[in-house]
Order: C-alpha cells, then sequence, then structure tokens
C-alpha cells in the first residue's frame, strides 16, 4: 500500500501542474492508484516480463490503444517510445487514461461507469470486461478501494 501512495502524490503532483490539459480524464486518480496496486502491487520500479510493463503491466497494442503516449516528446513512431512510457509512471498513467477514454463502457450492468468498470476495462480488456476479473488482481484491487473509499470515477 506504501507504493500505492508513493504513485498517487507522483500522480497528483504533476495532474495538478498540468491541470488545463488533464481535466476532463475519465479516471480520477485514486482509481487509478487502485487498479495500478491491483495489476502489480504498484510496483513503480518494475520493468518488463514478456510482453507485459511497467506499474500497470500494459502491453504494446494496449498502449497503441491508447493513443501512444510518449515521454519526454519521444516519437511514438520510436523503437523505443511503447516501454519507455510504459515504464514511467506518469506516462503509462497517461496510456491508462487514453484506454479508457477509448473503450468506457458500463462493464458491470449497474447503470454507470466508475472505477469498478475501469478497473474490469484494464484488466480484462474493452471488449471483454463483462467477465469475472480473477485472482490476485480482483483482491488487491478490492483491498485497495476499501482503504481509499469513494472511487466514483
Amino acid at each position: 500500500m506504501i507504493k500505492f501512495l508513493v504513485f498517487l502524490v507522483v500522480v497528483t503532483l504533476y495532474f495538478h501542474g498540468a491541470h488545463t490539459q488533464y481535466d476532463n480524464l475519465p479516471v480520477t486518480q485514486s482509481c487509478l492508484g487502485c487498479i495500478c496496486e491491483g495489476i502489480s502491487g504498484c510496483n513503480v520500479t518494475s520493468t518488463c516480463q514478456g510482453e507485459v510493463c511497467g506499474p500497470f503491466r500494459i502491453t504494446w497494442p494496449y498502449w497503441a490503444d491508447a493513443g501512444k503516449p510518449t515521454v519526454k516528446n519521444e516519437g511514438p513512431d520510436s523503437a523505443t517510445a511503447y516501454r519507455n512510457c510504459a515504464l514511467d509512471t506518469f506516462c503509462s498513467a497517461l496510456a491508462v487514461q487514453g484506454y479508457m477514454q477509448k473503450y468506457q463502457q458500463d462493464c458491470n450492468g449497474d447503470g454507470k461507469i466508475d472505477c469498478d468498470d475501469y478497473a474490469a476495462i484494464h484488466k480484462l480488456g474493452g471488449y471483454g470486461c463483462r467477465g469475472q476479473l480473477p485472482s490476485p488482481f480482483a483482491e488487491r484491487y478490492q483491498q485497495c478501494k476499501k482503504i481509499v473509499g469513494g472511487l466514483g470515477k
């Protein structure tokens, strides 16, 4: 949970400093933190393992669907753009935001789009989010959600 708190502080400070460009992002910072906690224990020092990279464990297709955000104005077609973004805390959070903007939907049928839907989209994909969340992701996400509370978006 300490990693989540560090992540939340970093992302909050960055988004706060650039709030005009990032005012209408679909996922709240708390929700992003709980998705991060669920997927990797919010390990911001994690590297690539197989086809997934970074604290959000994103793949190249996920990053591409998210709009190919980059770090330090690197060109999105650079051979290192995906990896650099996925391993960067802010850029990978921005990739999650872009993916959610593209695929946001009511996955659990409760009539609203909230953090539970975004967690399902992140873990199960934009076209498979109606399925059951697997362990241990589901447990870590729910535990974080209980601690943070009030995750509307």
